[in-house]
């Protein structure tokens, strides 16, 4: 009897230990031997009791299955025997056939590898080639037209506003100032430019406030919100 060297981690069930016994002593997988099967698979068993290694019930299970099949074809009626092996060797068959197209996927799998393929040229066409309705075309023209083309008309008016434009003096501002804080105990900055539009008068209002700021007419509070009339001023200049 032939030394048995595999392990039982090789192996990932009993079918899988039958078809390595049955291609290495070059048995028919068609017509198997029972006998000659069930030695060299209870030799395997006993190898590995021998190592300690623990056995699946399942490798116990096919163990009892061949010596049923051994002892029934010894009986005077062996059909029962026959019927066992051949469904045996069907699932063999079967098991041998799953494990080849196993292999065969294996071989062509891919799954762990990164493809890449070359840039491509693409061409850039300068025509545009998408389509667009009447009507979106239409106003996509006058907004364009109210910006880029507007009449010749409307561009000298613009043009007149900006070069006619009044320019208010600083003096006037400053007398506008002086009537709202003799007027008033306090004048906020937001009611003194309310009625102040152009940009000239605005600037020139900024410019009258610091004026009189810097020759003590008028003060600014400490928050910055209001001014007030330096009755300070008003008493040195009396005195004066």
């Amino acid at each position: 009897m032939q030394t048995i060297s595999f392990k039982l981690e090789v192996f990932e069930g009993p079918m899988d230990l039958l078809l390595n016994l049955i291609s290495k002593h070059k048995l028919n997988i068609y017509d198997i031997e029972i006998s000659s099967l069930l030695e060299q698979y209870l030799a395997y068993l006993d190898q590995c009791r021998e190592q300690d290694l623990e056995l699946a019930g399942e490798f116990l299970e096919m163990a009892a299955r061949l010596i049923y099949i051994k002892t029934a074809s010894l009986l005077p009626r062996p059909e029962d025997a026959q019927k066992e092996k051949q469904a045996l060797q069907g699932a063999l068959i079967e098991y041998a056939l799953c494990k080849q197209a196993a292999q065969a996927l294996a071989q062509r799998f891919v799954g762990g590898q990164i493809f890449t393929r070359p840039p491509m040229q693409v061409e850039v066409s300068p025509a545009y080639a998408r389509t667009h309705l009447p009507f979106v075309l239409l106003e996509t023209w006058n907004t364009m037209g109210q910006k880029r083309f507007a009449p010749q008309e409307n561009a000298r008016e613009r043009l007149q506003r900006v070069v006619t434009r009044p320019v208010v003096s600083v003096m006037s501002k400053v007398v506008y100032v002086m009537r709202k804080v003799y007027h008033d105990e306090h004048v906020y900055f937001g009611a003194l430019y309310a009625d102040v539009r152009e940009r000239s008068a605005r600037v020139a209002l900024f410019l009258a406030v610091l004026e009189l700021t810097k020759h003590g007419r008028i003060g600014i509070s400490e928050d910055g919100t209001y001014l007030y009339r330096r009755t300070d001023y008003v008493k040195h200049s009396e005195k004066g």
